[in-house]
């Protein structure tokens, strides 16, 4: 099921809804045409758990074709927003964890070019979270080296306290695109939330794709181009920690609420990584694909 928040025009309140066959459809209209409750915002549908995807499920079934007529319109006639517009915490940012990139990063950031022997954690605030076509901000004034991620980006369904890695995925709700963006030359004291935590540097979407259609989250080519040409390639099962130890991980000492949000690390070919070094500026356009969940393409613009 591939989940979206959208809006029917630009006044209009953000909702919740299904995309089913290139036509958004409204959950709580559906739902109470068939008289069930659903919520119309992403994170109290998050908050109900699986019964409510299993319950969607059974009302898209039952309704195919025959949709409210005030409850479904056609994708391209809506505003898709992020996912999750406004996490309720910071997104969980994961540093290194693609074996290239770990020594791509050693070579022209002064990393260490050791594997991590534990995640690297880091957080991006809420305020980077932006929609997907909205403009990536460049402010001159603060960097020189803007620099792009691909990500994939998996979604706590379930609250997750010291939970194993073998019942980890149990507690995903579902996964996105993200593009961890990153201003080189604002890291602090080797601290790296300035860098990463910028007013618009966490693009997301376009949508939620559940868990149940993506039971192993290491089976998923990524990609991204600057204004068309690749930089990036790869697939998660590079990962040098996967999903379900990066919430095991976490969760040992961090509990994991319903629609938290961990981007699970980039794989090699960053701007800086690049000899010579690449980075963005106003008037680049970025795309970036993790294959089976959807496609982000932001403008970047002088702030």
């Amino acid at each position: 099921m591939r989940l979206v928040t959208y809006r029917a025009t630009v006044e209009a309140e953000a909702r919740l809804g299904v995309l089913v066959d290139g036509t958004v459809v409204d959950v709580a209209r559906i739902g109470a045409r068939a008289g069930v409750p659903l919520p119309s915002r992403m994170l109290d549908f998050i908050r109900l758990g699986p019964v409510a995807v299993t319950e969607l499920g059974h009302l898209i079934e039952e309704a195919k074709g025959r949709w409210p007529v005030d409850g479904a319109l056609p994708l391209p006639s809506v505003i898709l927003l992020a996912p999750i517009p406004r996490p309720e915490k910071n997104v969980f940012g994961i540093g290194l964890n693609y074996i290239d990139h770990v020594a791509e990063s050693s070579r022209a950031l002064d990393t260490s070019p050791e594997l991590p022997k534990q995640p690297v954690i880091f957080s991006k605030p809420p305020t980077t979270v932006i929609a997907p076509g909205d403009p990536i901000v460049h402010r001159a004034d603060i960097t020189q080296q803007l620099d792009w991620e691909v990500e994939l980006g998996a979604i706590i369904g379930t609250r997750a306290q010291r939970v194993s890695r073998e019942e980890a995925l149990a507690y995903v709700f579902g996964y996105t695109t993200l593009i961890d963006m990153s201003a080189r030359d604002c890291r602090r004291a080797g601290q790296w939330i300035y860098s990463k935590g910028q007013d618009s540097y966490c693009p997301m979407g376009p949508c939620i794709v559940t868990a149940d259609e993506i039971p192993d989250p290491q089976t998923l080519d990524l990609w991204l181009t600057v204004n068309g040409v690749e930089k990036q390639r790869n697939n998660t099962s590079h990962m040098l920690f996967k999903v379900d130890e990066l919430i095991a991980d976490i969760s040992q000492g961090i509990t994991l609420d319903p629609g938290d949000i961990i981007a699970t690390g980039t794989p090699e070919g960053v701007g800086a990584g690049r000899d010579p070094q690449e980075f963005l500026s106003p008037g680049d356009v970025i795309e970036a694909e993790v294959v089976g969940i959807g496609k982000l393409r932001h403008p970047i613009v002088a702030g």
